[in-house]
């Protein structure tokens, strides 16, 4: 079989188109993170409110990615992902243009219909075209576009909405993303180990269940769900916790704080490469313990241990995701795009669960209880972590420990 392996020239243009289709994806889907004490201020809404300009496009997402994931299997990889990128890119424009909250709402629901079109597809085609022993190395390159461009998304519209507003950060991001599409239709290689399939609605419902059946993927769409709700929690209240007194930052301020984001580039390809090493469970509990770590450092009143722990949480975090994520494609033996959109599903469900809760926590208990969630939800991802390799072995799967 021709697979794609590392060091070749298919392997670098698959990668790096990916990354670019990673890159666009999220700097669009976290665009109103940074932007959410300005609603809450602009539109007179709650924090917790204010935060549904990014829970209702994760949740929507989360949804459509099952739909998504199934007709991949039917209608093609590339295909579908660049319908979802140029989609997004055009919505990103539409909302500057936004006259109230309401409208704002509405586009970003479109938004998470369309962003499905990419993640979990993206996922199977690496799965099926990369060579196995080199799929960890690739997920990891994958998620660091992630990375990147949710710090890019972050950064351009901070630095704008304090230089103009928030609509000129819209347009000029939706700009650069529709060019950065035509860049990955050129390189993007077409799928080879992808037989299309007539869309067979029983048969994917039957693909479905069997996946929910598995307990072991059941652990892994767990793990998927507490690591984004917490994920998510922190970022969402941490501008409105840094833009109040004492610190008073401004949003061009907390939009660079994302700049933290580049540090999930490394985590996330180096912890993909040590998972392949050294086993998975091993890795991927470590990364938890990193991210409660930075947790904690967050709690303290001075500015630069605070900063350092959104560090230590954001490095643990995209390395877990690398690890759980690159786990989900190599249990998967069958139907991998449905696979990937499931773990997606409940990893963006936890994003737009924890995101919202996290706003209740915040408005009763301030940061303690923001962080008091989010050890619990940590909690929750190790005993689910047990629980895997458990399973794992009991059904004699694994081919060897280091797969642990």
């Amino acid at each position: 079989m021709d697979f794609i392996q590392k060091g070749t020239r298919a392997f670098h243009k698959a990668n790096w188109a990916l990354f670019l289709a990673g890159f666009i994806t999220f700097a669009n889907l976290y665009i109103t993170q940074p932007l959410l004490p300005t609603f809450a201020a602009e539109f007179h809404v709650s924090p917790a409110v204010a935060s549904l300009s990014l829970s209702v496009t994760t949740f929507a997402l989360s949804i459509s990615m099952i739909i998504v994931g199934s007709l991949s299997e039917a209608w093609g990889r590339k295909s579908l992902m660049t319908i979802s990128i140029f989609a997004a890119s055009i919505l990103t424009l539409a909302l500057a243009f936004s006259p109230n909250f309401e409208m704002i709402l509405v586009l970003r629901v479109l938004q998470g219909v369309v962003f499905a079109g990419l993640p979990a597809i993206a996922m199977a085609y690496l799965g099926e075209e990369i060579d196995p022993s080199s799929l960890g190395v690739a997920m990891g390159l994958y998620i660091s576009g992630n990375s990147v461009g949710g710090l890019s998304g972050r950064v351009i519209i901070g630095t704008l909405t304090d230089l103009y507003n928030w609509q000129v950060g819209m347009i000029v991001l939706g700009i650069i993303s529709l060019l950065i599409s035509l860049i990955f239709v050129w390189m993007l290689p077409n799928s080879k180990h992808f037989t299309a399939r007539s869309l067979q609605i029983k048969a994917l419902t039957t693909s479905l269940i069997q996946h929910l059946k598995d307990p072991s993927m059941l652990c892994l769409f767990g793990i998927s769900f507490v690591l984004m709700g917490s994920f998510v929690t922190l970022y969402n209240y941490i501008g409105f916790k840094l833009m109040a007194s004492p610190y008073n930052l401004s949003a061009t301020i907390v939009g660079w704080i994302f700049i933290i984001y580049l540090v999930g580039t490394l985590s996330s390809a180096w912890f993909g490469g040590l998972a392949d090493r050294y086993g998975r469970q091993k890795m991927l509990l470590l990364s938890i313990a990193i991210m409660l770590i930075g947790a904690i450092l967050t709690l303290h009143g001075f500015l630069s241990l605070k900063i350092i722990g959104i560090t230590v949480f954001t490095f643990g975090f995209f390395a877990a995701h690398s690890i759980a994520s690159g786990w989900v494609s190599k249990r998967a033996t069958h139907d991998k795009a449905q696979a990937s959109s499931l773990y997606l599903f409940f990893y963006y469900f936890g994003s737009s669960v924890g995101g919202t809760v996290g706003g209740i926590f915040w408005m009763h208990f301030g940061w303690i209880g923001v962080i008091t969630m989010i050890a619990v939800f940590l909690a929750v991802a190790c005993f689910l972590s047990f629980l895997l390799k458990g399973f794992i072995k009991k059904q004699h799967i694994a081919v060897g420990t280091r797969n642990y």
